[in-house]
């Protein structure tokens, strides 16, 4: 599958994939940081996300074949691949199937178990929003205020509205919410085993549960050469919350 992405700088490749119901450019400021360091930063939009193709195949076993292909298709030579909740996910499955192609990755805010269903709310509001009424984005937040509260996760969502057909007025979301929602269970499967003695850096914010220390000895089994980063005053939006924290334990990370 061709991806969407977007490119900075030179040097080293550096792949970053973003989370569920992200896409590339929630990543563009922390990318243009990477690029000025003498790294070459590719943004990918995951399958189903973002300007990347639509699919009704969904597994992280498909998301890690797209970035080989990725890789393979840009003639990539150790490349550090960085991922974010799902794109983490991806990030894992990726380097216990093709193993000796990853440089090194760091994983943000995700562990390799299983998670149950975090978002059933989102997804009630997401199919609250019928865009053959709505024709604007307040009354598409209106819509999703009726289930989501959190002002930053409904300006989130709402980035991925865009024209679908600007003449007659209708709007869409770019993601695959279709496929999103009724194969939601792929998403939150734990990493098989395996074992891959790649550095790997694990970041996590101090007010997330998604990597709780009960986590450790799994993250350890499967990536026994890791690091783990607690981030200050951030939760799982890691990146986001406290970009200048997470940027240096990536960058001291990779140098």
């Amino acid at each position: 599958m061709q991806l969407a992405f977007r490119e900075f700088g030179q040097g080293q490749p550096l792949i970053i994939l973003h989370g569920l119901f992200g896409q590339s450019d929630n990543w563009n400021t922390l990318a243009k940081r990477f690029a000025a360091d003498g790294f070459h930063v590719y943004t990918i939009d995951q399958r189903n996300h973002g300007l990347s193709p639509h699919s009704d195949v969904w597994t992280y076993e498909a998301m890690a074949a797209d970035l080989k292909e990725f890789i393979d298709t840009h003639a990539l030579h150790n490349p550090l691949l960085l991922g974010h909740s799902m794109g983490g996910k991806t990030v894992m499955f990726f380097e216990l199937m093709y193993p000796g192609i990853a440089d090194k990755i760091i994983v943000a805010d995700i562990a390799p178990r299983a998670y149950g269903h975090h978002h059933d709310d989102v997804l009630k509001g997401l199919h609250n929003v019928d865009f053959a009424v709505i024709k604007t984005r307040k009354e598409a937040e209106a819509a999703l205020s009726v289930y989501l509260s959190d002002f930053g996760t409904k300006q989130f969502l709402l980035k991925n509205i865009y024209w679908k057909d600007s003449d007659n007025n209708v709007m869409d979301w770019r993601f695959n919410l279709k496929t999103i929602s009724e194969q939601y269970e792929h998403v939150g499967v734990e990493v098989p085993n395996g074992s891959s003695h790649v550095a790997a850096l694990f970041v996590r914010g101090d007010k997330s549960n998604y990597i709780t220390d009960s986590d450790l000895p799994m993250i350890r089994q499967r990536f026994p050469n890791y690091t783990l980063e607690t981030i200050a005053n951030s939760g799982h939006w890691v990146h986001a919350e406290q970009p200048q924290a997470f940027y240096e334990a990536v960058i001291n990370f990779i140098r």
